[in-house]
């Protein structure tokens, strides 16, 4: 499973990508604007192809989800501390964010996956997880009901890796938006994992 996670600010010609994006076989979208206002994140849903909305994943304004038939939600580690999700928990498919296994081991099935992050030094946060061991720690998982999708520096010459170290999917963020272009980088990476599962 290939998964793509928004830059927090808008790219030139973003949703045209996205939309590139899910004709090639993105799997899931994850829309993650903090910057953005309730009124901005309707307006960019819109120029999504409508097509695709069962496949994206809101970070935010869920009640959004209702005007656009978008039933996927995620929620970040405090939120699901303080139980914020619950209240979704009926009407959705959640996913949610874990640093270790530990914590990974131990999430319930209420969630259909996580991200467990930084698996590589990361590509948008410069200095971020070069000291991370979440890649080696990947291999005690032990929750069935929890899929797994590594996060963090992932891009077309490390992709397999997460495979072969037991992740469910994978999560592109910086290699695909930091690239002059985005849909080619994407298409790179989806080909190796493909070829990865042969």
């Amino acid at each position: 499973m290939i998964l793509v996670v928004t830059p927090e600010t808008i790219v030139r010609n973003e949703t045209e990508i996205i939309n590139q994006m899910f004709q090639e076989g993105l799997d899931l979208l994850h829309i993650r604007k903090p910057m953005l206002n309730r009124e901005e994140i309707a307006l960019f849903l819109s120029r999504i192809d409508e097509n695709f909305y069962p496949q994206l994943v809101l970070h935010g304004y869920y009640d959004l989800g209702k005007d656009h038939d978008i039933f996927r939600f995620h929620f970040r580690e405090d939120d699901r501390n303080t139980g914020i999700y619950k209240s979704h928990a009926e009407q959705g498919v959640l996913s949610t964010s874990v640093h270790t296994i530990e914590t990974y081991n131990a999430l319930g099935k209420e969630w259909e996956y996580t991200f467990i992050s930084p698996v590589f030094p990361s590509i948008s946060k410069k200095g971020y997880g070069e000291e991370s061991t979440v890649m080696e720690e990947m291999k005690q998982r032990n929750n069935p009901d929890v899929k797994l999708i590594a996060l963090g520096g992932i891009n077309e010459n490390n992709i397999n890796r997460v495979f072969e170290n037991g992740a469910d999917g994978a999560a592109l963020l910086g290699a695909v938006w930091e690239n002059d272009q985005p849909l080619i980088a994407f298409k790179k990476c989806r080909q190796k994992y493909l070829l990865s599962q042969i």
